[in-house]
């Protein structure tokens, strides 16, 4: 049988995946239907001319600066030639550049024109200039663990009551307007009906739910995507799979360190090589509101159906394996960075798979129930 042709953005994917060493060439070659010989190719030429993208980087910001100085020196000639220098930069700069923009044109190492001059001149706020991105903090980092936790083991909860838990049972002296942005930045929130709340992004369209009473009988029927956070010692990221309804069997999963939709849209095409869904659910976030994201499985031939608004239950497989990851995996070992978090993940997504058997599947493991069919 021929070897499927790969396009150049498979084949970054690929290297991608193989340089980030959380499964081996072989177990990447062989689901991908490859020699491993050429994906080992594939990764030494782009190991080998990696350089040049640096290369070209150092040429463009060259070219960059020197654009920059030559900006600056026309900047100085204009305030130059004006008899009122405040007057001419608010009617041309200040009204026409946004302060990005604006941002760009100060020179931190100008000897002739200081920087506080500069800012007035530019309609800047001086200490803005100074600002350096702040880290996250370890205790913002602990309380975010602790958030997870209860919300883990009671996705009902509100920030409330959340609040409420954190100072009573674990101590930790916090406000309700704290644990409110700690959870919009997580991503989450309490799982009870609302009244138009919480509203996807506008414009894009609002699926219904279709699988109230829904008999669900085999393999492919209904599938499950979701995204939930995974805490770790120095940062937290984000973890989205793609679950089975009917088998449990988790088809892909990825892990991002932000909540941009890429990650979003790379699962979806990957899980859709093990076939296609007759119903694919989400939840009515903006990342499966997103026609970027519905168009994937549309054309495919599945309906989307998606969640009641704050009704994480109608997803209820999903959840289940989110408390499962967590409590079986991620919490016992507080993996230190997000390499340790992608392989430990990695690992334990084979064990669910392939290892761990379901009470419910009559102790069979997702993978055997999924490939047994007829």
């Amino acid at each position: 049988m021929a070897r499927k042709q790969h396009t150049p953005e498979e084949k970054a994917q690929l290297v991608l995946e193989a340089l980030r060493g959380e499964r081996t060439i072989n177990e990447i070659a062989s689901s991908n239907n490859i020699h491993p010989n050429m994906l080992s190719k594939w990764k030494r030429d782009a190991e080998s001319n990696l350089y040049t993208l640096f290369q070209d980087n150092a040429a463009k910001e060259r070219r960059e600066k020197k654009a920059h100085e030559e900006e600056l020196q026309e900047l100085y000639a204009q305030i130059g030639k004006l008899t009122t220098q405040n007057e001419w930069l608010k009617k041309n700069l200040v009204s026409e550049l946004s302060v990005p923009e604006r941002r760009l044109l100060v020179d931190m190492d100008a000897i002739d024109l200081p920087v506080s001059t500069q800012a007035e001149l530019l309609g800047l706020n001086r200490s803005g200039l100074y600002y350096k991105p702040v880290s996250k903090s370890e205790d913002d980092l602990i309380i975010k663990l602790h958030i997870d936790k209860i919300y883990t083991a009671h996705p009902e909860y509100g920030y409330r009551r959340i609040c409420w838990y954190l100072n009573e049972k674990d101590h930790i002296p916090i406000n309700r307007k704290a644990v409110l942005r700690h959870m919009r930045e997580m991503g989450i929130q309490a799982v009870y009906p609302r009244q138009n709340t919480s509203k996807a992004a506008p414009g894009n369209p609002i699926y219904p739910y279709l699988l109230k009473n829904l008999l669900i009988t085999r393999p492919d029927q209904v599938w499950s995507i979701d995204i939930t956070y995974i805490p770790i010692k120095t940062d937290w990221l984000y973890l989205v799979a793609i679950i089975d309804w009917f088998s449990r069997y988790v088809l892909d999963w990825r892990i991002s360190d932000s909540m941009e939709i890429d990650f979003v849209l790379d699962v979806s095409h990957s899980a859709l090589r093990h076939g296609t869904p007759e119903i694919m659910n989400s939840d009515q976030g903006s990342h499966f509101t997103s026609p970027k994201y519905t168009r994937i499985f549309l054309e495919a031939g599945a309906k989307i159906s998606m969640d009641h608004r704050g009704r994480a239950y109608d997803n209820i497989f999903i959840e289940r394996l989110w408390r499962s990851v967590k409590y079986e995996d991620i919490y016992p070992k507080a993996y230190d960075t997000p390499r340790d978090a992608r392989i430990g993940i990695h690992n334990y997504m084979k064990h669910y798979n392939c290892e761990r058997p379901h009470s419910s599947l009559g102790y069979k493991t997702p993978k055997d129930v999924y490939e047994d069919r007829p």
